[in-house]
């Protein structure tokens, strides 16, 4: 008998949230907040791996994901047409934002190597993108441009480490505080840790990873480690921001600022690593994000992959990404509303989840008491948060 593997899909989507508006965000609430915001990033990641292994066990009890879910399990008319509609909406608003930071982050790492403006590189991503996807020839170069990622990521996670931070600073960050001048940080804090999006995705690519039922405790373990390791990679983040920007009193104005964090690790050539780290960031999600609004939207209509539609709505996702990216003239303030935007879209997309999980074609594996409690929280939480930003 074939033996699978343990990881997966997860890894996938912790590397997909560990992109430009990871490395930006975090490191902006480090070097605004210091340690202050880190209890945001526990929350996020705790709420997504809920969210993540809900969707996953959804889709490996009755083999459909949760886009498709929303249409064939929704008996009243009315309900589905609802669905599709706000779901449409979400996952389009989402993409695009996300698009847009994934393409300008992408273009501000080769503008920091090469000197040149990013209007050139925000064409060249976004082509190269577009072309990938058309041509479905991406997955070797995702695969490899992940792991840059992944190598960026344990460059913070060592960096942390090198820099010696005050355990007892830490420990008063995961107490929850607001900052005078944070809501807008933490709102993106948990946009791009708990993506919209991944959720679709994670639970379609998760039934060509596995079969069924008996899988699940194989996708919880893929779930629990890969967003759990990129929520510790999220706060190392915070952490070498905090010591190299904050703690020694120096402001983050402009792209370049952002790599001197990791000077500890690399000395001279951090900002060489940093751009190579971020332009892959940025061109590998810039790939995920149009794929996964594409085969979300595929769900709630019925399209086949790569039919027009489908490769239509990828092409749109792409085209509104250069749009603001060209026209950002603050990038990294464009990087965090993106971030934000998810955040507000989270809970339309929360409610999908447990809307499924509550029905009985579920079967034995549907929400649990427990399960439904713990989703009112997280729903209370991320709705706060958005009231207190707007309060």
């Amino acid at each position: 008998m074939e033996k699978k593997s343990k990881f997966g899909p997860g890894f996938l989507v912790a590397a997909a949230f560990i992109g430009p508006g990871t490395v930006t965000t975090a490191t902006l609430a480090g070097a605004r907040f210091g340690y202050g915001l880190i209890w945001v990033v526990v929350i996020a990641a705790l709420s997504a791996i809920l969210l993540q292994e809900m969707a996953g066990r959804f889709s490996l009890a009755t083999k459909i994901d949760v886009a498709s879910a929303l249409v064939k399990l929704t008996a009243d008319k009315w309900l589905r047409v609802g669905f599709q509609a706000l779901g449409f909406l979400a996952i389009i608003v989402g993409c695009a934002a996300y698009e847009a930071g994934n393409i300008l982050g992408g273009s501000l790492g080769l503008e920091i190597i090469t000197g040149i403006e990013k209007p050139l590189w925000v064409l060249l991503i976004s082509a190269a993108a577009a072309v990938l996807l058309w041509r479905r020839n991406y997955k070797l170069i995702e695969k490899f441009l992940i792991s840059l990622v992944v190598i960026m990521g344990l460059s913070f996670f060592i960096s942390a480490l090198i820099v010696k931070p005050d355990l007892s600073g830490i420990l008063k960050g995961f107490v929850p505080a607001f900052p005078e001048g944070s809501p807008l940080l933490i709102l993106a804090l948990l946009g791009t840790t708990i993506v919209p999006y991944n959720i679709f995705l994670h639970s379609a690519v998760i039934l060509k990873k596995w079969r069924g039922k008996e899988d699940i405790p194989l996708m919880r373990t893929d779930t629990f480690l890969s967003i759990g390791l990129g929520g510790v990679i999220t706060i190392s983040i915070v952490v070498t921001a905090a010591a190299a920007y904050f703690l020694e009193g120096i402001e983050v104005n402009n792209p370049a600022d952002l790599s001197l964090q990791l000077t500890p690790l690399f000395g001279k050539l951090a900002k060489l690593f940093f751009s190579i780290g971020l332009f892959s960031a940025g061109l590998s999600s810039a790939i995920t994000a149009p794929y996964a609004a594409a085969w979300t939207a595929s769900g709630l209509f019925g399209w086949k992959e790569n039919s027009w539609p489908f490769r239509v709505i990828f092409l749109v996702i792409i085209f509104s990404g250069i749009l603001f990216s060209i026209f950002a003239n603050r990038p990294l303030q464009m990087i965090v509303v993106a971030q934000v935007t998810n955040a507000l879209l989270l809970p339309i997309v929360a409610l999908f989840v447990v809307y499924l999980l509550n029905k009985k074609e579920t079967g034995e594996y549907k929400n649990t008491l427990v399960h439904n409690i713990l989703f009112v929280i997280v729903f209370l939480i991320v709705v706060l948060i958005n009231l207190k930003k707007f309060i």
